[in-house]
């Protein structure tokens, strides 16, 4: 049953619930860690960690992606940032994390005004490919039309359509839409596509043929969406809200699965274990993986909303650096407060409520229980 709260006499909501409202419950049966399984599959690709990287300058260059690639995961590539709009990204990267804030966007906005290279799109994921690791790479809705037969050639494993909100029915009377449905019939790599936040939306996104779905706006930690558009997703409800769209499209379609990836709001280690337990089979890692110290950032963040030429809605954010990307997912951990030693936590929170795989631990029992960390 949906409960639904008075805001005024002319207006109802229904009450939302973030990663921090919620918390897992353990079970009568408990596990050993190493008897835990937190590999997944989307299409034909096993991967041993339910882990994607943000495609955001601030967490992914070449080299974190095919690092990451080597520890267990997927690094997206953003096929719009500084990767595929300078030869040699490492000044400009370097520049941004010696900004003043008070000169941060405007610069950024100038950096970023620089235009996209299609051969450099060729030569990054060529890079990874050649690396021998799973090949992402990310565009936005808008600049998909423009690059994507760039990305198929340069044989792209897995294509990201990416955007703060992205829906299968655009409507725009300036430029013809993105056409999802009949551009993934027609593209011959699985995509995922995102985000979503609502049942109704991810449902849409699932009938394009998308092979997963993002959930969430991305880039929580440097996103100024709220206070900018009055936009917000609290993710534990919108996880679930979508994680119920797939269980009825897998009855729709007679039994075709569509996997679900957080996309914001996963900063620590118990908020990706309370997606995982809210319906998600993988989490999409930013802000946790921008502290690495291989990180591109230097120990800052942000995303493309950052630099938007228009409006900005994102800031760079100071998240600093707590390990490498070695320690930051599997350990050893050094720290108690959730930033390191992602992996080891989510094997132990299966283990403690006696589930054995990812699958398995979507059932895991959650209560109410809001928390304000410090």
């Amino acid at each position: 049953m949906t409960y639904e709260i008075e805001i005024g006499r002319g207006k109802r909501g229904r009450r939302a619930y973030s990663f921090d409202d919620i918390a897992v419950v353990p079970s009568r049966r408990t596990r050993d860690p190493e008897d835990v399984s937190v590999s997944w599959q989307i299409d034909a690709y096993h991967v041993d960690l339910p882990v994607l990287a943000a495609p955001m300058d601030s967490v992914m260059s070449p080299e974190t992606a095919i690092r990451l690639g080597q520890l267990g995961g997927i690094g997206v590539l953003d096929l719009e940032g500084l990767w595929t709009r300078y030869s040699d990204p490492e000044p400009v990267l370097a520049e941004i994390a010696e900004l003043p804030a008070d000169r941060a966007t405007a610069r950024m906005q100038e950096l970023y005004s620089a235009p996209i290279i299609p051969e450099l799109i060729t030569e990054r994921l060529g890079q990874i490919r050649k690396a021998g690791v799973t090949v992402a790479g990310a565009l936005s809705p808008q600049r998909t039309q423009d690059h994507w037969r760039t990305v198929v050639s340069a044989g792209v494993d897995l294509f990201v359509i990416r955007g703060t909100t992205v829906s299968a029915e655009h409507v725009s009377s300036n430029a013809e839409p993105l056409n999802l449905k009949r551009f993934i019939y027609e593209l011959d790599v699985p995509v995922i596509v995102g985000g979503a936040s609502t049942y109704t939306a991810a449902l849409h996104l699932m009938r394009t043929g998308a092979a997963g779905v993002l959930v969430g706006f991305g880039g929580g930690a440097a996103h100024t969406t709220r206070t900018t558009l009055g936009i917000h997703a609290p993710m534990a409800s919108a996880v679930a809200d979508v994680a119920a769209a797939r269980r009825d499209y897998l009855d729709e379609s007679g039994g075709r699965y569509v996997h679900i990836i957080a996309d914001g709001g996963v900063g620590r280690s118990g908020d990706l274990v309370k997606a995982v337990a809210c319906g998600a089979d993988a989490v999409m890692l930013g802000a946790a993986l921008a502290r690495a110290s291989e990180a591109p950032g230097r120990g800052w963040h942000w995303g493309p909303e950052a630099h938007h030429p228009h409006l900005p809605r994102g800031e760079r954010v100071k998240v600093g650096t707590v390990g490498t990307l070695e320690q930051i997912l599997v350990g050893p951990g050094s720290q108690a407060d959730g930033t390191v030693n992602l992996i080891g936590a989510l094997r132990r929170a299966m283990a403690t409520t006696g589930y054995s795989d990812v699958k398995e631990f979507q059932r895991v029992e959650v209560v109410v229980s809001p928390y304000h960390p410090a």
